[in-house]
């Protein structure tokens, strides 16, 4: 099959997205085609265009966010067939690996490849000018179809809209997850969650869904201060010394319960501030991605230590893809999560690299692509 794709030629270069005819292969074993219906805007493809994540090699087709309808499948496809409504998982789970059988999928041994340049059997299914492609993710959703592993579909009932449902293959289960599993929140905690695009406030909504009395969304960008409330949010702060006050007057001192960091790009001259807010016993969880060759923090070690505290990282929210996604989907259905509300703007693929500066200047809590 022949269709569109955007591809980068030269990662970290920041040299943006070439939107072009790309080759499709047919499913092998275990496999399917979807033709998809939108593509979430997500800040860890930017990463690869800017180098924060380096890849040796090229091109890749990007988009790893995405859910559409089976329009072929391979072999072996058990669970699968034509006409199912699947959302594709940023990351696989094969449920047969220790980390999936253990209950752990965020972690299947598989997740290992993403990044790998081919399929997990180690061949091409997109070609481009006549070379192999690889695909973020094992997905390369920013094209209208894609031949991906079935470990990587999770289906859905027919009754969520499609062009909503792509964004819960990545930034809403990391948000939510990171504060419904891996902050492990209590009923009535105070909470700061830095970073409210589309994972920090999907956070919020996680917050709300675990019963956290305050939830202080902090973004330097005011449209997504302003925004914030409409998921949760009790309060609003531009920066981190705004928070720590308004944390210090609700507990009278003692400090937030748990600390989110969801921002875009992650420094380690964010760990400080985030600890420093962070009650005795209470829990720092580190969500955002920062760039890979990181390795300068700052931090307070011997309050860090001496006062209990916990920092916590999490790979998708630390949920089960099988299990929280069509859960995910249900409370969207029930009205108990917005989607719909998450889609500040649509693109076409063409205007991918807009879609991209958009991001970058905090106009989107997400982007999406769709496709006709």
């Amino acid at each position: 099959m022949k269709t569109q794709g955007a591809l980068l030629w030269e990662p970290g270069t920041g040299s943006g997205w070439s939107v072009e005819e790309i080759e499709l292969d047919p499913p092998k074993v275990r496999e399917a085609t979807v033709k998809l219906a939108a593509s979430g805007i997500c800040h860890s493809d930017d990463h690869l265009d800017t180098g924060d994540i380096p890849l040796p090699w090229a091109p890749i087709l990007g988009g790893h966010e995405g859910a559409g309808v089976v329009t072929e499948v391979g072999p072996g496809a058990e669970g699968l067939e034509v006409g199912d409504h699947v959302v594709c998982s940023f990351l696989p789970s094969c449920g047969r690996c220790t980390m999936c059988v253990s209950g752990r999928s965020n972690m299947c041994a598989l997740g290992a490849g993403v990044l790998g340049g081919t399929s997990p059997d180690g061949t091409h299914r997109i070609h481009a000018r006549g070379k192999g492609v690889g695909a973020m993710s094992y997905l390369g959703t920013f094209a209208p179809y894609v031949t991906v592993p079935v470990d990587a579909l999770v289906k859905i009932d027919k009754d969520i809209p499609l062009d909503k449902a792509a964004l819960i293959g990545c930034g809403v289960p990391t948000g939510w997850g990171s504060s419904a599993y891996a902050a492990d929140m209590q009923l009535g905690d105070t909470v700061v969650i830095f970073g409210v695009g589309g994972v920090g406030m999907n956070a919020v909504q996680g917050a709300r869904h675990r019963g956290a009395k305050n939830i202080i969304a902090v973004d330097p960008v005011a449209y997504k201060r302003q925004r914030a409330p409409e998921f949760g949010a009790t309060h609003t702060a531009e920066n981190a010394e705004q928070a720590a006050e308004l944390v210090s007057e609700m507990t009278n001192g003692q400090g937030a319960d748990r600390v989110l960091l969801t921002v875009g790009v992650a420094h380690g001259s964010l760990l400080e501030p985030a600890q420093a807010m962070t009650r005795r016993g209470g829990t720092v969880v580190l969500t955002a991605a920062a760039p890979v060759t990181q390795r300068n923090v700052e931090i307070d070690l011997f309050t860090f230590a001496m006062s209990g505290k916990r920092l916590q990282g999490t790979l998708y929210g630390s949920t089960n893809s099988r299990n929280d996604i069509p859960l995910i989907a249900d409370l969207y259905r029930r009205g108990e999560l917005k989607l719909d509300e998450l889609v500040t703007r649509t693109y076409s693929l063409e205007d991918i690299n807009t879609a991209f500066q958009d991001l970058r200047e905090g106009k989107n809590i997400r982007g999406v692509i769709v496709y006709d």
